[in-house]
């Protein structure tokens, strides 16, 4: 990425003629692309272009300037607590790996956020041009202090509209959650909807910038939710309520115990044996040597072991 960067960065002080002259191919390319196909790239004045008021303006900073950095912290909360075990590792690297592939095709195609064309218009793009907090200047001007502007002034990453991030950020969110809480999925939604309306509002995404964050997001958790997710079930509401686990879509299911809560399952080794649904309610998934095994073959019960109990 950083030789990526330095090839497509310009000195500030560069003389226009120079830069333009010096503009990676692609940039251009892209820009006459998205100029003459992506006209979509064009917000839809119903979502985007309401009355500029204080209501508007708060209503749009919550979920793109607060929401949004606290959001990862708090879903993780949650997964930990309600999620089957091991499903916090899986929305962390599928949160990650969705940033690091959005940020690769942000520096190897940059595009222009909507307020560069509300400033320059149609003039071609530079590299000397400095970065605009566009709608959340509304904010630093309402609350007296410059929580936005100094950061996206000094951002580095100008030219990084597409894919948007924060609408990947909110549907990787959502799709975790809804996996967890099926019945609230509607909820979940109105939330990716609301940033989708906030991120236009404030001029720094257009529609197409979002759907394409989107589309990335939902890509990764679907690979991720059939490889490697651990299945919820039903009956279970808490993580220390599971005695075995269920990964992706395939039928294959993985012993556990609660003495694992901070570890990783140990499906690659002789200690857990793996197997079918018909493996765990015949109780071959308990410890392989139970004689020896400090849970004395209590960790996973079979069904008779379960009716004793009833």
């Amino acid at each position: 990425m950083a030789s990526i960067h330095a090839y497509i960065d310009i000195p500030p002080h560069t003389a226009e003629a120079e830069v333009q002259d010096s503009e990676p191919a692609v940039a251009l390319v892209l820009s006459q692309f998205s100029r003459n196909v992506l006209v979509t790239r064009r917000h839809p004045p119903i979502l985007a272009s309401p009355p500029m008021n204080t209501f508007f303006d708060i209503l749009a900073w919550l979920p793109y300037g607060i929401v949004h950095f606290g959001a990862p912290a708090v879903c993780s909360i949650i997964i930990f607590v309600f999620a089957a075990p091991g499903s916090l590792p899986v929305f962390a690297r599928s949160f990650g790996y969705m940033n690091l592939v959005g940020v690769t095709i942000q520096l190897c195609f940059p595009c222009s956020p909507p307020w560069y064309e509300n400033k320059y218009g149609l003039a071609e793009a530079n590299y000397s041009i400095k970065g605009s907090p566009a709608g959340l200047a509304r904010i630093d001007e309402l609350f007296g202090f410059a929580m936005y502007t100094p950061g996206f002034t000094g951002s580095p990453m100008v030219f990084g509209a597409f894919p948007s991030l924060h609408a990947g950020s909110a549907v990787t969110e959502a799709l975790f959650m809804s996996h967890i809480f099926p019945r609230l999925r509607p909820v979940f939604f109105v939330y990716i909807l609301w940033l989708w309306w906030a991120t236009m509002y404030l001029s720094h995404h257009y529609a197409v910038d979002l759907v394409g964050g989107s589309l990335l997001a939902a890509v990764v958790f679907y690979v991720a939710r059939a490889k490697f997710l651990p299945r919820q079930q039903p009956d279970k509401m808490f993580r220390w309520d599971y005695d075995y686990l269920e990964i992706g879509d395939g039928p294959t299911e993985q012993g556990y115990a609660l003495a694992n809560l901070g570890d990783d399952t140990h499906a690659d080794t002789d200690e857990w044996t793996v197997g079918s649904s018909s493996s765990v309610s015949s109780g071959s998934m308990s410890p392989v040597d139970e004689s020896s095994s400090i849970w004395e073959g209590e960790t996973l019960a079979s069904p008779s072991d379960s009716e004793s109990k009833r």
